[in-house]
């Protein structure tokens, strides 16, 4: 979701900014006075010089460049609303017009591309920030365009957009998976969680809360949220008020402003605890991404461990568990019960752990892509720092089977074989592009 950049031009002063330090050259007026004729000839011409200009018509050339500024305008706004209608417009009357958010990103795109093929509509929304290499998110585009699915390239935090196309299309869902992500990053730029996870989102609730009908929501909640529990498996009832990272407290955040809408305005809301999603087109800043890179490239990896040498696992959950995930939640999720900001009755609101429940290693993660790769990783072990992270994270799942019948199938093995297969063959392709 791109913002307009307003275009700067900067004028060099041809007057000096403190006025004690301009002199008048008097000599120029001085001589001036012993050529009187000179001195009327020459305002006369400046003066019908002047009136010329003043009285002339603009040329054809500017008025029409004007025009066609305008036009080019005007046609531009009613291009990407005809593409969201386009785009939005389900395939049976019983299909749902979706509102995905983070479109062009890692689980966005897989989403995205899900509710396409099983005939919903589908817009998306996407800022291509800069986090990681925007190469990657065009090309997730490309292949969304390719299925028809048309992104808008805006941030959520534009009120005055999101209130237009929710008033040009009537979505039944809204899934928002839009957010700043990354643990460690926050360290670095902690604003930019604050802008995405919190007010982004509360802009985009006032949206959905303003709209009739109002939609229903689904959103990503984050594993983070358990931060320094030490209870396992995590299971939806336990406290989470104790984040290790600004990431986890703004997600934290979230799933308390959810709670707030749904209680006054009556939205539909479900929130999703992901943890640890990997796959194909996945995320660069992620461990098994960059490990894979480094391991290519026969650079270094760093592997942390906890203290005495305790393992630093993760529940570590592949892209198609995941989006099947998504879409029970949408499908199970009911409606809104709001009408204009103005709430009719109890709405729902629900919160899920999508796992894989088998929690794997760093280690042992990297011992796999070193025989799916056939390269031996030069290995660095370093005592965890504290920037955010946790040693451990595992998710009861029983909750989600129950309600939403998740299940999930597929081993980190069989996982890494498909990301890996996918990554030699996306380079692979980008590298024969560039000659």
């Amino acid at each position: 979701m791109t913002q307009l950049k307003p275009i700067l031009s900067h004028l060099d002063p041809i007057i000096p900014s403190s006025t004690g330090k301009f002199k008048s050259p008097t000599y120029a007026f001085h001589r001036l006075r012993f050529h009187p004729r000179l001195t009327l000839w020459s305002f006369l011409f400046l003066f019908f010089l002047l009136l010329f200009f003043l009285c002339s018509p603009p040329s054809a050339s500017s008025a029409g460049k004007r025009r066609s500024l305008q036009t080019t305008s005007g046609s531009r706004i009613k291009n990407w609303e005809a593409k969201a209608r386009n785009s939005a417009r389900p395939q049976s009357k019983a299909g749902f017009t979706v509102l995905v958010t983070g479109a062009a990103g890692f689980v966005g795109t897989h989403v995205a591309l899900a509710l396409k093929s099983r005939g919903d509509g589908v817009v998306g929304l996407d800022n291509f920030n800069n986090y990681y290499e925007n190469g990657l998110k065009k090309a997730r585009r490309s292949l969304l365009e390719r299925q028809g699915v048309y992104i808008i390239e805006r941030d959520i935090n534009d009120a005055a957009l999101l209130g237009k196309l929710f008033e040009i299309v009537h979505f039944t869902h809204v899934m928002h998976l839009a957010a700043q992500a990354g643990v460690r990053y926050a360290m670095q730029n902690p604003n930019s969680y604050i802008h995405s996870n919190v007010k982004g989102f509360v802009t985009l609730l006032e949206a959905c809360k303003n709209a009739n009908p109002q939609p229903s929501i689904v959103w990503a909640s984050s594993s983070s949220v358990y931060g320094l529990n030490s209870k396992v498996p995590f299971s939806e009832k336990d406290r989470t008020d104790q984040p290790a990272s600004l990431y986890a407290a703004t997600k934290k955040a979230g799933e308390e402003i959810a709670h707030t809408y749904n209680h006054i305005y009556g939205l539909s809301i479900t929130g999703l605890r992901f943890f640890t999603v990997y796959g194909p087109w996945g995320r660069p800043d992620m461990a098994y991404y960059f490990f894979t890179k480094d391991i290519l490239r026969g650079k270094e990896i760093k592997i942390f461990e906890g203290a005495e040498h305790g393992n630093v696992a993760r529940d570590f959950t592949y892209i198609d568990d995941v989006v099947k995930g998504c879409l029970a939640a949408l499908d199970t999720a009911k409606k809104s019960t709001g009408s204009g900001g103005k709430k009719r009755g109890s709405a729902q609101l629900r919160i899920y752990n999508l796992g894989n429940t088998n929690p794997v290693p760093v280690g042992d993660l990297v011992s796999i892509l070193e025989r799916l790769l056939k390269v031996k990783a030069k290995r660095r072990i370093l005592q965890m720092p504290r920037n955010g992270d946790v040693l451990y994270t595992h998710a009861n799942i029983s909750l989600a089977r129950k309600e939403l019948g998740y299940n999930p199938t597929t081993d980190l093995e069989t996982g890494l074989k498909k990301f890996v297969k996918w990554y030699l063959s996306y380079y692979a392709a980008k590298k024969k592009s560039a000659w």
